[in-house]
């Protein structure tokens, strides 16, 4: 390798090791816990666990968990229809976790109503969900519905007690409601 090459390749070779290491981070987004939380692709592509790599949307041996995983991750990134579209791939679109997700999304483009219809499908399906009854907790909170919330976090407390994040959050809301 000639010094001019060199000059150019390792300073390449270094930003290329540095923003693979940053993008294949979990991010930490609103308490998550990282851990589940799939690296970033780019833009029409979602994180394959079998794989280890970033794969197209349309790839249809990607199983719906990876495909529902990364769905969430892109609603915590704030790509909310991106999210739905995922979701909209599923083969198995009626699982609680699935529910909950579009839920999510559909709540934070501001389809309140149309979220809470979601969550209560996941509540049906899984009624031991904490995660899906603090989401629906907080949908009501902007529902103005803080007795409908109140009923959520009881019920948490119940699943999963007071320390853990899915009451903490709901209860937080509840304090806290941020004005539609």
């Amino acid at each position: 390798m000639s010094i001019r090459t060199s000059t150019i390749a390792i300073p390449f070779l270094i930003a290329s090791c540095l923003a693979a290491t940053l993008l294949s981070a979990p991010a930490f987004a609103s308490g998550e816990k990282t851990e589940s939380m799939p690296p970033v692709c780019p833009k029409g592509q979602m994180w394959d666990k079998a794989k280890k790599a970033c794969v197209p949307y349309v790839s249809s041996l990607t199983p719906d968990e990876d495909r529902t995983d990364y769905a969430y991750r892109l609603a915590k990134d704030g790509q909310y229809q991106a999210a739905l579209d995922l979701l909209d791939t599923l083969k198995q679109p009626n699982t609680a976790k699935a529910l909950n997700y579009r839920g999510y999304a559909t709540r934070k483009l501001g389809r309140t109503d149309e979220g809470i219809g979601y969550y209560l499908q996941a509540v049906e399906l899984d009624p031991n969900y904490a995660q899906v009854r603090e989401y629906l907790g907080e949908a009501y909170v902007i529902k103005g519905r803080v007795d409908l919330a109140q009923v959520q976090l009881q019920t948490i407390k119940s699943l999963c007690g007071t320390g853990c994040e899915e009451y903490e959050d709901l209860a937080n809301a509840i304090a806290h409601p941020i004005p539609s």
